[in-house]
């Protein structure tokens, strides 16, 4: 083929280290635009973000050349050194080890926006611990349950 056509779209989850609710309504959305620039300076779509103190979810649309765990990590390194030199909280700011990742089919992208749109409700009926147990699950995902949040 000459040229490369692709949608490839992926559910990023991950939480502030020990789960600490230190994302503050405050500051959150400059913290959703940051990270949003680092995605789209990547050359990828963010298409939904959003959380709550102690964790995000993002939707991106990648590129087919991503290597998604060096997107994370650059996500997560970034936006750590950007927390602290803001003085968002008091001390460090760090995300914790490790983060979901889940394919969503371009029928599903409507249904995943959504999710992510409504975390604060989906948070008044279930943890996140919970709600990251059942994506697991629900993706089929092997895990020993001893290991997820440590």
């Amino acid at each position: 083929m000459a040229n490369t056509y692709s949608r490839i779209y992926y559910h990023v989850v991950f939480a502030v280290r020990g789960r600490r609710n230190l994302i503050s309504k405050q500051w959150q959305q400059e913290l959703y635009k940051y990270i949003t620039g680092i995605v789209t300076q990547k050359n990828h779509k963010l298409m939904q973000i959003n959380g709550m103190p102690d964790h995000i979810h993002i939707l991106i649309g990648s590129h087919p050349n991503c290597k998604l765990s060096d997107l994370v990590r650059d996500i997560k390194s970034n936006s750590t050194k950007w927390i602290n030199e803001m003085g968002f909280v008091k001390g460090k700011f760090s995300w914790q080890t490790g983060f979901g990742a889940f394919t969503v089919g371009h029928p599903e992208v409507h249904i995943v926006i959504n999710y992510i749109k409504n975390q604060e409700q989906h948070h008044l009926r279930r943890t996140f611990r919970k709600e990251y147990l059942d994506v697991l699950k629900k993706n089929d995902v092997d895990f020993n349950e001893d290991y997820i949040f440590k």
